[in-house]
């Protein structure tokens, strides 16, 4: 008898600094990713496709790039005829399941682009009841779409807390569904009623109906923390001291030389008209980032709590894997869909700021008997390539359109690469800031569209990113070459959906 398919878990968090894990930052602590790493590979140098969560998301499902599956931005939708590694897994016989956030749509429909995720059935409770999915190539979904106390909370989230018993559990948002506008880093939810808790829960539940059965599967954890606001119930509130974290901050002069909307970030009433929307919408990140030091620094202790907190009920599948006999025979990857500042060149958050806080995302990768234990690899990653890269692990053949790399090998510990670079799509409308990142094993550079400024960081030499080259004379040559080779990372990442069968 041939063995088994491999399954494959993929356990995301959103909005997580690629250096907030034990393992790399001893001022943070989880126990539970830091063992996951410890018997798989940590890949050091991972980059999201797009530093928001919709583009990213539907990236990874689909083995596109935003520019080519069409969620090019926060507000766009990921089509529902796009095709994506679900269908692909599905047709080969495994059950496909998302468990907790998707954001493959917005919060707001229209009879255009009609979403499920947005208003008023993302609170329909009897819509909720009766629908599981398919969605996106998923046979079955349990989804939420709030953070923390956003009013957003609703779907299957909000049925399991009426069915553990928590009658009041609107108590705990943010109007309208809600009354607690004024809660601040303690969440007064009781942590049984969290979201960790609820998709962990149901993550175990399916782990067991999968046991059952004896078939693979594809299972999408997809966690919430610890995207801000910062807010965390107890204990996890009062776990770090602030008085002992490192605050990151910006240097003296810390944005001389980047483009304008860089420094205006530092202003206390930052003008950003110019860059604004005919509907009133700026880019995320246009608006003043002053922070006092110790209001930040107690932020941060609640983003490493919010991350803590995870860390446990990531434990809790991990734990309900091993139990099951299930783990030898399952690809687990852990990432972040992009990134996050919390001080770092005095930015806060998401932005249109592709520096490597909000680009890299932390990423582990463990297969048993496949990739080898305990080791750090710096080749280059995309969460582009997730799509083709499962694939690969479960035999089944890439769709041509795909543009993802199959990073198996690499994985696997055959190949030190398959990537000589990655590139970055960041845009929110066609008349404000549209910029693409390319990164290559040294060196990294930023293009705007229609503008003549740009960023050249030299990673080798300036890891901080504190010198832009790209006024540099000295660095003309260097910056001709790259833009030539950026040229050419875009035109290699074209899809193309069919082969060539006639000359005519």
């Amino acid at each position: 008898m041939s063995k088994q398919k491999p399954s494959i878990l993929l356990i995301t968090s959103d909005q997580q600094h690629w250096n907030t894990l034990g393992g790399t930052n001893p001022e943070v602590e989880t126990p539970n990713l830091d063992k996951l790493a410890s018997s798989g590979a940590m890949f050091s140098r991972a980059y999201c496709p797009n530093p928001t969560c919709t583009p990213t998301r539907a990236s990874m499902i689909t083995g596109l790039y935003p520019s080519q599956h069409g969620a090019w931005s926060l507000g766009t939708k990921l089509p529902e005829d796009e095709h994506t590694v679900g269908e692909d897994l599905s047709g080969a016989g495994y059950h496909t399941a998302l468990v907790g956030k998707a954001h493959f749509q917005p919060l707001k429909g229209t009879d255009e682009f009609p979403s499920l995720e947005s208003y008023p059935i993302l609170q329909d409770l009897d819509f909720w009841r009766d629908f599981d999915g398919p969605f996106y190539g998923f046979d079955h979904v349990e989804l939420a779409r709030n953070h923390t106390d956003e009013a957003h909370v609703g779907q299957h989230y909000g049925l399991w807390l009426e069915e553990k018993g928590c009658t009041n559990w609107r108590d705990y948002f943010r109007p309208p569904t809600g009354n607690n506008d004024s809660l601040y880093r303690t969440w007064s939810i009781p942590e049984e009623y969290h979201y960790n808790t609820w998709i962990a829960e149901r993550c175990c539940a399916l782990l067991e109906d999968y046991d059952r059965s004896g078939e693979s599967f594809f299972l999408w954890s997809s966690f919430f923390d610890p995207h801000p606001k910062y807010l965390v119930p107890e204990p996890w509130d009062t776990m770090y001291d602030p008085e002992e974290i490192t605050v990151p901050s910006i240097v003296e002069g810390g944005h001389e030389g980047s483009p304008p909307h860089f420094g205006m970030t530092q202003e206390e009433e930052p003008d950003f008209s110019a860059y604004q929307e005919p509907d009133g919408n700026l880019c995320h990140g246009f608006h003043s980032h002053l922070q006092d030091r110790e209001e930040l620094a107690k932020d941060i202790a609640i983003y490493y709590g919010m991350i803590s907190c995870m860390d446990k009920y990531i434990g809790r599948i991990l734990a309900k894997l091993d139990a099951l006999g299930l783990a030898d025979n399952t690809l687990v990857v852990f990432a972040s869909d992009h990134g996050h500042f919390f001080g770092q060149h005095g930015l806060i958050a998401k932005g249109a700021f592709h520096y490597e806080d909000l680009i890299r995302v932390p990423f582990i990768a463990r297969c048993p008997g496949e990739i080898p234990a305990g080791v750090t690899c710096d080749a280059l990653q995309s969460l582009v390539d997730l799509a083709p890269t499962f694939l690969s692990f479960a035999g089944i053949d890439i769709p041509r359109r795909m543009t993802g790399l199959d990073q198996r090998d690499v994985w696997c510990g055959e190949r030190d690469s398959v990537r000589e670079h990655v590139i970055v799509e960041n845009r929110h409308q066609p008349t404000t800031l549209h910029l693409k990142t390319y990164v290559d094993e040294r060196f990294k550079m930023t293009v705007y569209y229609n503008q003549t400024y740009g960023e050249l960081f030299d990673l080798q030499e300036d890891p901080q990113e504190l010198n832009n080259l790209w006024d540099s004379p000295q660095h003309a040559q260097l910056k001709a070459e790259l833009l030539l080779k950026f040229l050419h990372g875009e035109m290699g990442k074209e899809p193309l959906w069919m082969p060539r069968i006639a000359v005519a």
